[in-house]
């Protein structure tokens, strides 16, 4: 008796639901995540923005005084006020500052006299070059001191190594440049003390912002190494034969990555908020140095630009941070939390 074989299954057309569902479930909750965090994003922004254009207004201080200086009358005063908009509510100030947000606008600046949103972007390139330096550096000493550490735990030469990063992280950022720069601009001139002119003039602010990162990620990571190291998978990978090295990079660190990349990230966005000490030690032309004289110089619209602009940047590198969990750990479902 012959055995009827059943017809194949019917295909679906390209288009058809079945074909939707099975590129939903390819891509995931990957696009609604993204939406969802953008959203979150915007209204983290939004109220950031609304509350520094708060505080900076009960703030002790007038602008107008701050620009025409004690010699002004109070005509002068009064005239200035009005010519920069502060004669008005600070709810009519609002609607015309949200009103500017809308079309990038946020003013001229007091001090420079030029758009606010053109003088910060003058000044973002070096503070972004200044914080890419130091998260490399960061990353290529910290990661490798910490698995060195979490190797040699609770021997003599890791708690040597660990007194040195206590020692690092204890140092504020001001005393350390003033060291380097007394050391290496001064008794020794192999690097420049101040300013921007040549690549060389990177190092001393690098290593300054540096050395307190190294020092707080290594701990880090030699505390998520040594977790690692104690698990059953890295034994049973060791009874078969897994060479250290694999052991080491391919499987500890990839099981610890998540947490060390969230916290590098959080410190990356951070740095690009303006490491103020350090530029203002340096001299460094970056966003830190420039809220320094927005402060002392009482400029609103100087302000609020650079708040605008470092608030975007930190929120896209803590978004890219996320978008990243998936690559080095599989396990991880974003918008689900962590799956299987």
């Amino acid at each position: 008796m012959t055995q009827q074989l059943a017809p194949p299954p019917p295909v679906a057309p390209a288009g058809t639901p079945a074909t939707r569902r099975t590129v939903v479930g390819i891509l995931g909750p990957m696009p609604r995540y993204v939406l969802k965090r953008l959203g979150q994003s915007v209204l983290t922004v939004f109220l950031t923005l609304t509350t520094v254009f708060v505080l900076i207004r009960l703030a002790p201080g007038d602008p107008a005084y701050a620009m025409a200086g004690p010699l002004a009358s109070t005509e002068d005063l009064a005239r200035i006020r009005v010519d920069m908009g502060l004669d008005q509510s600070v709810f009519i100030q609002y609607l015309r500052y949200l009103q500017g947000l809308l079309h990038l606008d946020l003013g001229t600046s007091y001090s420079f006299q030029a758009p606010a949103f053109d003088v910060v972007l003058d000044r973002l390139p070096y503070t972004i070059t200044l914080s890419v330096a130091a998260i490399v550096l960061t990353t290529l000493v910290a990661v490798p001191l910490g698995v060195w550490m979490a190797r040699r735990a609770d021997t003599r030469r890791e708690l040597a190594a660990n007194a040195v990063t206590i020692a690092g992280q204890s140092m504020p950022d001001f005393w350390t440049g003033l060291m380097l720069i007394t050391l290496f601009a001064v008794l020794v001139p192999v690097f420049p003390a101040a300013g921007f002119t040549t690549w060389s003039s990177l190092v001393l602010p690098t290593v300054t912002i540096a050395v307190l990162q190294i020092a707080l990620i290594s701990r880090m990571v030699r505390r998520e190494m040594v977790g690692a190291f104690a698990s059953p998978y890295v034994t049973v990978g060791r009874s078969r034969g897994v060479s250290e090295r694999e052991l080491i990079w391919r499987y500890s660190m990839r099981n610890s990555a998540i947490p060390v990349l969230t916290a590098l990230g959080t410190r990356f966005a951070s740095m690009l908020n303006g490491v103020v000490v350090v530029e203002v030690v340096f001299a460094w032309p970056g966003v830190g140095s420039l809220v320094v004289r927005a402060l002392e110089t009482r400029d609103y619209p100087l302000i609020q630009a650079t708040v605008l602009v470092t608030a975007v940047l930190a929120v896209v590198v803590q978004l890219l941070v996320d978008l990243c969990y998936p690559l080095l750990d599989p396990r991880v479902r974003l918008g689900k939390g962590t799956s299987k």
